[in-house]
């Protein structure tokens, strides 16, 4: 990595957090700068405008977030053990301690930001198919009943995992999460063979 691009990838992990926190409007560039220790012409100097490190640090915290659910489902052996696994994740705090950067940001974009709305979409299309993929996973090696059915299981997941992470961030407690994970791993155990 050349030294510019260590500038970059520095000025994105510096600010992602900010912009996932205060959002993209709410984040400014004065923000930016004080985060990273830079002058204005050392933020510019490596892009071309603030929507650009939105742009980016949507990118980075969105496979930050995929890095770590991926590492979940890799250490289960069985559906059943890669799906509450997976949901540790979502229960942990601490990955997602200014809230979900999907909902941030999509919230955010949803008719202002024509290409952070369609990054969030393909955000949304890989969680659920992470979803997917374990159950029918789960289906072939007969450890789920093929009564589930893995498109509407997983999109259900993934959106009742959302709003409880919305929950979580507006109550300042895991109450709504439990509640919400309790009720994945109920319904996902009658599938159990």
């Amino acid at each position: 990595m050349s030294k510019a691009e260590r500038t970059k990838q520095f000025i994105i992990e510096k600010s992602a957090p900010i912009i996932n926190k205060k959002g993209m409007a709410g984040t400014s560039l004065t923000d930016i700068m004080e985060a990273t220790k830079l002058a204005k012409g050392g933020i510019y100097g490596n892009f071309e405008n603030k929507e650009e490190i939105c742009k980016e640090s949507f990118l980075y915290l969105r496979s930050q977030l995929a890095e770590k659910l991926n590492n979940a489902v890799s250490q289960g052996k069985t559906a059943k053990e890669k799906l509450f696994k997976l949901l540790a994740v979502y229960n942990n705090r601490d990955n997602m301690t200014d809230g979900c950067p999907i909902l941030n940001f999509g919230v955010e974009a949803d008719d202002t930001n024509l290409f952070i709305k369609e990054q969030v979409k393909k955000a949304i299309l890989s969680a659920q198919k992470r979803f997917f993929d374990i159950i029918e996973l789960g289906i072939a090696n007969k450890e789920l009943s093929p009564e589930i059915n893995p498109e509407q299981f997983s999109i259900k997941i993934f959106a009742m995992i959302e709003g409880a992470v919305l929950y979580r961030k507006v109550f300042d407690n895991n109450d709504q999460m439990n509640v919400v994970l309790e009720s994945i791993k109920t319904e996902f155990e009658r599938y159990v063979l």
